[in-house]
């Protein structure tokens, strides 16, 4: 028995140890909102919050998460800098297929968590794990800033 910090909530989970998070969240949990993409922690669809860090919950077994908090996209929107980041992507139309965009949003969002007004290069290092087969690099990086720009009650970019 394993139990997680689930998005504000505690939850325990009866699950073999090995048991990659994602599945535990998507399968056990009903959690759908992040994706499975490549199983091997390369593209970042799978991207959660472990601990207020960004994590490939594809490699991450229960065992592990175990005692740790957990966010998932599901929950992003409670804080004001997800609330943000959420709201620069539908207004700059981010999400073309839409599929890695939990993924992007939760990398998003733990960037501006630890920086509030991040460079292109800092956009670049801390996206560079996910993903976007649609090719929407320029937006989300015009969606942080603009969330950026939110955040500090300042001029959208």
């Amino acid at each position: 028995m394993y139990t997680l910090h689930l998005n504000g909530h505690v939850r325990s989970i009866d699950v073999s140890p090995d048991t990659p998070l994602l599945w535990v969240l998507r399968d056990t949990l009903n959690m759908t909102g992040t994706k499975f993409g490549c199983g091997a922690a390369l593209c970042g669809a799978c991207t959660v919050h472990l601990d207020g860090v960004p994590v490939r919950s594809c490699s991450i077994p229960i065992s592990a998460a175990a005692g740790k908090r957990v966010t998932t996209i599901e929950a992003i929107g409670e804080s004001a800098v997800g609330r943000a980041v959420q709201k620069a992507w539908l207004a700059l139309d981010v999400p073309q297929c839409g599929y890695c965009q939990s993924g992007q949003i939760m990398s998003a969002t733990a960037l501006l968590q630890s920086k509030a007004s991040p460079s292109d290069e800092d956009i670049d290092a801390a996206m560079s794990g996910n993903i976007c087969r649609c090719g929407t690099y320029n937006q989300i990086r015009a969606a942080i800033k603009n969330a950026a720009a939110d955040l500090a009650g300042g001029q959208h970019r």
